[in-house]
C-alpha cells in the first residue's frame, strides 16, 4: 500500500498562490493516474486535477487557468500549483493515487483563502 503525504497548505490572501506537494512512498509510474481532490465544509469531495500514466492531465472547470498539476517521476511527487486563489478555493486538499484496483489517499492539507 502506498503512503501519501501532502505538504504546502496554509492561509493565503485572495489572488495569492500556494504550491501543494504530495510525496509517494512508491514509484508513481506504477499508477494509472494520480492527482488532487478537495473538500470544503458541508460539501462533497470534488476532483480538482489529475495526471494520467502517459502524462495527459485534467483540470476541473472551476480551477482551469489558475491551477496546474505536474509530477516528478524521479522524486515520486505530485504537485498542484494554485494561482489567483479565491475564497471559494478554501478546502482540505487530498492527494490520491489509483492503480486500477485500489484508491489511496493522503491525510489532507488545509488551504484557507481569506483576507
Amino acid at each position: 500500500q502506498v503512503q501519501l503525504a501532502e505538504s504546502g497548505g496554509g492561509v493565503v490572501q485572495p489572488g495569492g498562490s500556494v504550491r501543494l506537494s504530495c510525496a509517494a512512498s512508491t514509484s508513481i509510474l506504477s499508477f494509472d493516474d494520480e492527482g488532487w481532490y478537495r473538500q470544503a465544509p458541508g460539501l462533497q469531495r470534488e476532483l480538482v486535477a489529475q495526471i494520467f500514466a502517459r502524462g495527459s492531465t485534467y483540470v476541473a472547470d472551476s480551477v482551469k487557468g489558475r491551477f496546474t498539476i505536474s509530477r516528478d517521476n524521479l522524486a515520486n511527487t505530485i504537485t498542484l500549483q494554485m494561482d489567483n486563489l479565491k475564497p471559494e478555493d478554501t478546502a482540505v486538499y487530498y492527494c490520491y493515487t489509483w492503480d486500477g484496483y485500489k484508491l489511496d489517499w493522503g491525510p489532507g492539507t488545509q488551504v484557507t483563502v481569506s483576507s
